[in-house]
């Protein structure tokens, strides 16, 4: 029966014990993503410090906090990894951290205001942002040992689609009005706590073969990747540019103006957001199957469209029209998410997937902090010159990402 749901989601499986850790991946990743929606730092954890009356520079905190906390210490992580044996529990460990700093965020929520409730999330954001640092250094290597090469984008793919129907779910009632207020946000987050615990729970259930410990270097010496694989050098040259796609969405939404309130406008966004993740993630994980390069090419190019689609309504006025900008580019935005997943662990060879993945995700945590200051330094002018930078930055992005190899 395994076996047959298995087939079904992502095709015949190829390595031993496939099926079941495939599942396993898949219920794993849908409940992680959910919570990820659930407690955005961009949208639920920003809207709730400024319910409870935080002072602004802990708002503008959150994202670079939970951004960069996520990648910069990857590459320190990874020779811990590498010595170890079963490498699932660095994943399963960082998902529990997770939970139990998601929980702290969903109790300072509850009890705590102004400037204590601002130092209580900052903490807590940064010790969740630094155990997914953990999980996801190990995530591309266990996927790898556990799911067939043809099938690793299916099965993401797969779980970000019943992920965004969750998440589409939690918007409606914020838009409706079934949910209000921050006593409502907060036991989202507490949700979301719970969710990270159950995935670390299942997680730990995975038929994994042991690894052989490869003594290699961490730290900084990981960094000869890119100077033994040219095709990785250009690959991360590529999703650099890339995070185009990621920083641009809150510039749309300051052409919108405040019309709609807060609260309205979270629900509009999480909307936004979940409906392309559903819509594309299947399709994105297949086609990353077939090509991730030319995945990322085409993410690139319909990002830039998206974010020059914005610039134009709302130099004509049609206000109206930017959430549809907003949703095209979240479709690319998961393109290039999917794609840069499937290609990093197909180009990696066996043994130093974590290397790679802890290279490449240092690398793109310094790429964000420049790419986050030059659309800060372009908001200056306004929402669209930053917009259009972004989308120039993309399209460099699809350039580069045309002369990878193709490997698939």
């Amino acid at each position: 029966m395994i076996e047959a749901a298995f087939t079904k989601i992502a095709g015949k499986p190829e390595i031993e014990h496939e099926a079941g850790n495939g599942l396993r991946h898949v219920a794993a990743l849908t409940m992680i993503k959910l919570a990820d929606g659930l407690i955005d730092a961009k949208l639920v954890l920003a809207w709730l410090l400024n319910a409870l009356g935080v002072p602004a520079p802990f708002v503008a905190a959150l994202v670079p906090i939970r951004e960069a906390g996520a990648l910069l210490p990857q590459v320190f992580l990874a020779s811990l990894l590498g010595r170890m044996r079963a490498r699932r529990w660095m994943w399963v460990w960082g998902t529990l951290v997770q939970g139990l700093a998601a929980g702290l965020i969903a109790f300072a929520a509850i009890r705590l205001t102004g400037v204590a409730a601002g130092w209580a999330f900052v903490v807590a954001l940064a010790a969740l942002s630094l155990a997914r640092a953990a999980s996801s250094v190990s995530y591309k290597e266990v996927l790898g040992k556990t799911v067939g090469r043809s099938r690793r984008g299916a099965v993401t793919g797969f779980a970000g689609s019943l992920a965004s129907a969750g998440v589409v779910v939690f918007a409606l009632l914020l838009v409706t009005g079934v949910l209000q207020g921050k006593a409502a946000l907060a036991g989202a987050v507490a949700l979301a706590a719970v969710l990270f615990l159950g995935a670390a729970a299942l997680f730990a259930g995975l038929r994994e073969a042991p690894s052989i410990p490869d003594g290699a270097g961490g730290g900084l010496e990981l960094f000869r990747y890119f100077r033994e694989d040219p095709n990785f050098t250009r690959f991360v040259v590529a999703r650099g540019f890339l995070t185009a796609t990621a920083l641009s969405p809150p510039y749309i939404v300051l052409l919108t103006g405040d019309a709609d309130g807060a609260l309205a406008q979270l629900g509009a966004l999480v909307i936004a957001s979940a409906l392309a993740s559903f819509l594309s993630s299947w399709f994105w994980g297949r086609a990353a199957d077939r090509s991730a390069r030319k995945v990322l090419i085409a993410a690139g190019l319909i990002g830039a469209v998206a974010m020059l689609m914005a610039v134009g309504f709302g130099a004509l006025g049609l206000f109206w029209a930017l959430p549809g900008a907003l949703f095209v580019l979240m479709i690319a935005h998961h393109g290039v998410r999917n794609g840069r997943a499937t290609y990093l662990v197909d180009i990696a060879p066996e043994g130093a997937r974590a290397g790679y993945a802890a290279a490449s995700n240092t690398a793109i945590g310094v790429l964000l902090l420049i790419s986050g200051a030059f659309g800060g330094a372009l908001s200056l002018i306004g929402p669209t010159a930053a917009l259009i930078g972004f989308a120039v930055m993309a399209s460099i992005g699809a350039s580069v990402a045309l002369g990878l190899r193709e490997v698939e």
